[in-house]
């Protein structure tokens, strides 16, 4: 039996066929376009999507390049970035090329970061710790942080903004301002201050710029933008995440730490920065004290049990902060904790003692970086930045360089006063501060607010703080949390959870159930005021 078979007909069917797949897949790309939310997104949902091909490295890293000019130069002009990676899109379709292989290098492979720059990278972007001094200095080699960063297969997109000189050059100054990159804006009310000096890594956090930015602190400048910014901040014991390649202030008390919109994100980030480097001497205390992820301590239920000490010091000097510590405090004793009021940490001396050990180790820690650009950098001593500062019309329009001059007059850190002090200081806010009060009364960790809500930017007369809580836990190198508390007005605000040295594991489980059982974090509306 012969069949007919119409040969145009079959060909038009089969035509309309492949149309309308590639049609459905142009719908599919489009919509995957369209419903691709910055605001919000965690690194476990970037990666659903990556596995599951609903998203491309490359897609996501061109619409975070595409929001930074969005944000960031355009619109809001929120100003907390000093440059992007020109080399972005080359790493994620290398990293996207790795996925097709079936090579993924695990939790941060595809997830755009921004890092402060003061934070050295060995590519086509500079380190300038936001100094026209630095402008267009190219460090050597990548600095710890960035080496670890790359393997983990994280795109760093850009560096940020930052107080200059990380906050310690002079007197009077405004956070989040540089003469490289002017002043960064706060993403909730645009005169508002970022707070510093890991300003524009947590401003561009929390306008949705990357799911991470790294910040560095010698006191407060982590914990400090998380507040202002209504992010997530960690700051590590010292020694647990290196400093080599960081411009340093203190030897002593500089931390990197991550700074995410979720402290899950935040902790996924840390797992990656961890490890011993030769070259931080500060690290090896480390190996017996790191786990190797600390996302397992991120429990619901990390509140129960827990004996929490109350810092009463910061309290009463904003009332409206005061009741919403009060609803935090009133949250962890609902979910099992017992709240035992802590009126002092450390005695007052300790403070001047910090403040001295910062200038002998900023004149040390500052020449030995200048040494590491190498024999053709411009900038070669510590001496060689003041005289820069003195003739450049921009650095000393709103303050003065003093904290340079004052360390530039310090001995070498082989002299008896500087040892001395150091052993005070460490003595003062350790034996005789944090451990002693968490001792006596066996206390998992210590609860302050933050900081207050941010303040209006004043170049003229600097930054107004208010409150704070950073420095027993800095001055000691000790680890602080800050998590988002609730908000002043349209002002976030946070709580910080701090505690002895290499207790992170007990502080990320009291921050993770105080953060899942108030979800306090909204993201910004950039208001003119």
């Amino acid at each position: 039996m012969k069949t007919n078979i119409n040969y145009t007909y079959l060909f038009l069917l089969v035509l309309l066929l492949i149309l309308n797949a590639c049609d459905q897949e142009t719908k599919k790309a489009a919509h995957t376009e369209a419903d691709f939310s910055f605001e919000e997104i965690t690194i476990t949902e970037l990666q659903k999507g990556y596995a599951d091909g609903t998203y491309s490295i490359r897609m996501v890293t061109q619409k975070y390049l595409d929001r930074i000019e969005e944000i960031d130069v355009n619109g809001p002009q929120l100003n907390s970035i000093i440059q992007l990676n020109p080399d972005a899109l080359t790493i994620a379709d290398q990293l996207d090329k790795e996925l097709k292989e079936g090579k993924n290098r695990g939790a941060l492979h595809g997830i755009p970061i921004i890092l402060k720059d003061n934070i050295d990278t060995h590519d086509n972007m500079y380190t300038t710790a936001g100094s026209r001094a630095l402008a267009g200095s190219k460090p050597l080699k990548d600095s710890h942080v960035a080496k670890l960063l790359r393997e983990a297969g994280a795109v760093i997109i850009a560096k940020a903004n930052l107080s200059e000189w990380a906050n310690f050059r002079g007197e009077l100054s405004s956070s989040g301002w540089s003469g490289i990159n002017g002043q960064t804006k706060n993403p909730y009310v645009l005169d508002r201050n970022p707070c510093g000096s890991s300003s524009g890594s947590g401003a561009a956090v929390a306008a949705g710029l990357s799911l991470v930015a790294i910040g560095t602190e010698t006191n407060g400048s982590i914990v400090c933008p998380s507040n202002a910014n209504g992010v997530v901040g960690i700051k590590p014991t010292v020694g647990l995440v290196s400093r080599s390649g960081i411009i340093p202030i203190s030897f002593t008390q500089d931390t990197a730490g991550p700074m995410a919109r979720t402290l899950t994100d935040a902790t996924i980030c840390l797992n990656a920065l961890i490890g011993i480097d030769s070259t931080d001497a500060k690290t090896p205390a480390s190996s017996q004290h790191v786990k190797e992820d600390y996302t397992q301590f991120l429990k619901k239920d990390g509140l129960k049990g827990k004996r929490i000490g109350l810092y009463k010091r910061p309290l009463g000097r904003n009332f409206k902060v005061d009741t919403l510590f009060r609803e935090a405090v009133a949250f962890m004793k609902s979910q099992g904790a017992e709240i035992i009021d802590i009126e002092r940490i450390a005695d007052n001396a300790v403070g001047g003692m910090s403040f001295q050990i910062m200038l002998y180790e900023y004149k040390d820690g500052l020449n030995n970086y200048f040494k590491s650009l190498g024999p053709d950098a411009k900038i070669k001593s510590l001496q060689d930045l003041i005289e820069f500062n003195k003739k450049d019309s921009i650095e000393l329009k709103f303050y003065n360089q003093k904290y340079l001059e004052m360390a530039q007059e310090k001995d070498r850190l082989d002299s008896e006063d500087y040892k001395t002090t150091l052993a005070n200081m460490l003595k003062g806010s350790r034996e005789n501060g944090i451990d002693r009060v968490m001792n006596e009364h066996d206390l998992d960790a210590i609860v302050a607010p933050t900081g207050g809500p941010a303040w209006k930017t004043d170049h003229l007369n600097g930054d107004s703080f208010g409150l704070g809580s950073s420095s027993p836990a800095a001055r000691a190198g000790y680890p602080n949390i800050s998590v988002p508390m609730g908000f002043v007005g349209e002002l976030p605000v946070g709580i910080s959870i701090f505690g002895r040295a290499w207790s992170e594991p007990v502080l990320l489980e009291i921050a993770y159930a105080y953060e899942q059982g108030t979800k306090h974090r909204k993201a910004p509306k950039f208001l003119e005021k």
